[in-house]
């Protein structure tokens, strides 16, 4: 399957029936901005007696759409039984659900079942913040030598309320960009919401991650859908989305643009390594401090200094116009990395005397 940037695939959250598949399918193809049909057989859900697709049946409504739209379609499998099905009515393309992908089991068995298939395989991320967890399924599917795997990414479940269905904590995709470039990334912005209200906005901001497309759930109407009825729009709407989105490039063959993006590179490097030095610098005076502590016999965690740290610190920041939340984190890894050491130098001490 050809991946064109930005890679567009859209339908409806479940299959619902041939009437509403076919009608969805038409007005995406409609549009010209859509590369696969998509649409849940299967549906996972949180609990029991809640629409969870209509199974086996629904896979002639979705393969058929896909043919009258010209369209390739594709579904999530859940275990091996559902990729039987899928093969045997000619799905073009399938997905690993985040419920899925957290479990290596669930993912090896849909892996073996997959082997010598040769169709394309996308792997949500876990539903829990575990890159290891979605970078193991993807070698997984590797593995048994399917080579079209592409990763999306849907948000993950966090303890914090905010304004997200899933959060979409952006520094684990962008890490798994950096340990597997070779895989293209989707984002799913409508699972990643939960409503249509922040489509745009994480859509464009995947675009601006160099993301190589989305997969956003479409619907004929969205308001009468049996299932997340609040996060799928209207084909016309999608397509409006689309083109109000901002597309960049990679790279430029602007040589002012590249001459002034390696000045500013520059510096930024001169200004790391001259904070790796003071950092250095930090924590030789955190292992004296530890010392100190040993020799007085004093304990490592001091709270009343961290409260002060924390405080002082924030407002400084506050004062320089820097973002508070990015410094209280960046001063508990410090944190953390001080009382390490200071354990470490007390350690040694109480060796050394014994």
């Amino acid at each position: 399957m050809q991946i064109n940037k930005p890679f567009i695939v859209s339908g409806p959250c479940s299959a619902e029936s041939e009437e509403q598949m076919l009608q969805t399918a038409m007005a995406l193809a409609h549009t010209q901005r859509v590369d696969v049909l998509r649409a849940g057989i299967w549906k996972p859900r949180t609990r029991p007696n809640s629409f969870e697709g209509y199974g086996e049946k629904a896979l002639p409504w979705l393969i058929n759409a896909g043919k009258q739209s010209g369209l390739p379609v594709a579904t999530e499998v859940a275990n091996a039984r559902h990729v039987e099905l899928c093969l045997k009515y000619g799905v073009n393309a399938v997905w690993i659900g985040a419920r899925t992908t957290v479990n290596p089991f669930y993912v090896q068995e849909i892996a073996y079942a997959l082997k010598g298939s040769n169709i394309p395989v996308w792997v949500k991320n876990p539903v829990n913040p575990d890159i290891d967890l979605w970078v193991g399924a993807v070698e997984r599917l590797l593995s048994q030598g399917i080579n079209e795997v592409m990763v999306i990414h849907r948000g993950f479940s966090v303890y914090e309320k905010n304004n997200y269905r899933n959060s979409p904590v952006w520094h684990i995709p962008i890490e798994f960009k950096r340990r597997m470039p070779h895989i293209p990334m989707l984002c799913d912005p409508s699972h990643i919401c939960g409503n249509r209200h922040l489509l745009h906005q994480v859509a464009q901001k995947a675009m601006d991650l160099d993301m190589a497309g989305l997969m956003i759930e479409s619907h004929i109407e969205p308001n009468q859908a049996l299932s997340d009825a609040q996060q799928q729009i209207t084909p016309d709407d999608l397509n409006k989305l689309l083109c109000e989105l901002v597309y960049r490039s990679h790279t430029t063959n602007n040589v002012l643009f590249l001459n002034k993006l390696d000045e500013l590179r520059l510096n930024i490097d001169e200004i790391d390594e001259q904070l790796i030095k003071l950092l250095a610098e930090r924590m030789k005076l955190v292992e004296l401090i530890g010392e100190y502590k040993a020799e007085n016999n004093v304990t490592v965690l001091q709270i009343k200094r961290w409260e002060y740290i924390i405080k002082s610190r924030t407002s400084w920041a506050n004062k320089l116009g820097l973002n508070v939340n990015f410094i209280n984190e960046y001063l508990k890894i410090i944190h953390k990395e001080s009382i390490s050491k200071q354990l470490e130098v007390m350690h040694n001490l109480l060796n050394n005397k014994v």
